[in-house]
């Protein structure tokens, strides 16, 4: 990414962050209450304290999370579990450590602008929340960094393996890790079970190619009407989930990742990005999709309420879907019968092997998770803490028994096993997941991309389209970072 780009856009953010919050370090704990239970020791391991023995040392933790407000879940967390349970853990190693939290509820760009802000100046809080996405953007800009490098014992931590490799990527930049995940989710597609029935394809459906989909829809169009064959996100009109839930997971099932960080290039016109746009193109230009839910305003609400209607035979979504939208208690579209008529499996690449890393299957993930401020003064304590909130025990506490996909596999294991999705996330999709590249330049590229998506189904030729967007990319981020042809 252009260097005097980032620098303009983080430089913007801190000017928005002096106007609208006050330093994280201000910020005063919320009485917490002990829990019933603490463990023995701490998961991260026994650091050497930084300070001299017995002296009292204070940390903070910032989230954008509040009591009764934005991610009530987590802030009750780190009140109610991770503060009184980690100071009587200290302390049973004879260290005087008191632990506060500084929530707040706001806007997440306001939030990011606070932290540049912190971290800038060399202060804010010594353990933090991060979108994952934001973690490039700010290694680059040295607001960061790699976790080795500000304790080197983080390397040895035990907790790295149950943590597969592509989850802790989220948190990583440049094969070094920045942070730990605190959870994330998976892209896959899910299938109408009725529908298949109807059109005589099988209930066990198991798609190996780009090919293989789209001989399902126009089965199903050609024996199923009145339903919709195939819907994947395309367009301006759905935003990031045009990029996230369809155009990425079918770029990596190419071979290649939007942005390259061995050469330093994103994918302009290229083969692989005019392969996407073509599949776009025959999905929605041959009547396997309909372009019109696309271009609607509430496009993917609409995509959800059919798909539960029996009414779309293969949708590409997320786990978001199985868990609030169709689920039968408190589903947005409830589908009561859920367990039997949806069926669900991996998103394949083009051909088989054709993906990424040599994979047959693919998928796109998001996420966020936590990282060390390079400049706490406490480093040894700081990384207890940050280990400590992604222990076994403690993940465990946050979920408080509620099926839900966490960054390990071990709690996975334990939670999940009466959800059938989410295990197959945690364990199918999981191992083999991308993240978005982490740059600030990166929702512009986005949206470059639902654009030419667009363009494809609404007349334009994708040599047209792909040569569009190229332009676009190299006004964003230079021409000696876009990759072109083949």
């Amino acid at each position: 990414m252009n260097a005097n780009r980032r620098l303009i856009r983080l430089t913007a953010l801190l000017a928005t962050g002096a106007l609208v919050l006050t330093a994280c370090s201000s910020g005063t704990s919320p009485a917490a209450s002990a829990p019933a239970s603490a463990p023995a020791a701490s998961t991260g391991g026994s650091q050497p304290s930084s300070s001299p023995a017995g002296a009292p040392i204070t940390l903070t933790i910032a989230a954008n999370a509040v009591i009764g407000g934005k991610s009530d879940q987590e802030a009750t967390w780190i009140t109610n579990y991770v503060i009184p349970t980690f100071e009587k853990q200290m302390a049973a190693q004879g260290q005087n450590v008191t632990v506060k939290f500084n929530g707040t509820g706001v806007a997440d760009e306001q939030y990011k602008a606070q932290m540049a802000l912190d971290l800038k100046s060399g202060s804010g809080a010594d353990v933090f929340d991060m979108d994952g996405i934001w973690v490039g953007e700010f290694a680059q800009a040295n607001y960061l960094k790699p976790l080795s490098q500000i304790v080197p014992a983080a390397d040895s931590w035990d907790g790295w393996g149950q943590i597969s490799p592509a989850v802790q990527a989220n948190m990583s930049y440049q094969g070094q890790r920045y942070g730990i995940s605190s959870g994330t989710d998976g892209r896959f597609l899910y299938f109408n079970k009725d529908v298949f029935a109807k059109a005589g394809l099988p209930a066990d459906w198991a798609p190996t190619s780009w090919q293989d989909i789209l001989t399902a829809a126009q089965t199903i169009k050609s024996k199923v009407p009145g339903v919709t064959p195939l819907q994947i996100d395309a367009g301006t009109a759905m935003g990031e989930a045009t990029t996230a839930q369809g155009f990425l997971p079918l770029l990596v099932g190419t071979g290649v990742k939007l942005y390259d960080e061995s050469s330093q290039k994103w994918q302009g016109n290229t083969t692989q990005i005019q392969d996407v746009l073509n599949f776009y193109k025959t999905v929605y230009t041959t009547g396997l999709g309909d372009p019109q839910i696309q271009l609607a305003a509430k496009g993917r609400d609409q995509s959800f309420l059919e798909f539960s209607q029996l009414k779309i035979g293969i949708l590409a979504e997320g786990d978001y879907m199985w868990r609030g939208v169709i689920n039968p208690t408190g589903g947005v579209n409830p589908m009561q019968n859920r367990s039997t008529e949806v069926g669900w499996t991996l998103i394949p690449a083009k051909t088989a092997g054709s993906g990424v890393n040599g994979q047959s299957f693919v998928s796109i993930s998001g996420g966020g998770g936590r990282v060390l401020n390079p400049n706490t003064k406490n480093p040894n304590e700081a990384w207890a803490l940050l280990s400590f909130m992604a222990s076994k025990d403690a993940v465990l506490q946050y979920t408080n028994g509620q099926p839900q996909i966490t960054q390990r596999n071990d709690v996975n294991a334990q939670i999940l096993s009466s959800d059938p999705v989410l295990t197959f996330v945690a364990t199918k999709v999981l191992p083999l997941t991308v993240y978005r590249p982490g740059f600030a330049v990166y929702p512009q590229v986005s949206q470059a991309l639902q654009l030419a998506s667009q363009e494809v189904f609404n007349g334009k030729s994708v040599s047209d389209a792909a040569t569009e967007y190229n332009n676009t990319l190299v006004k964003l981020v230079g021409a000696d970072h876009v990759a072109s042809g083949g």
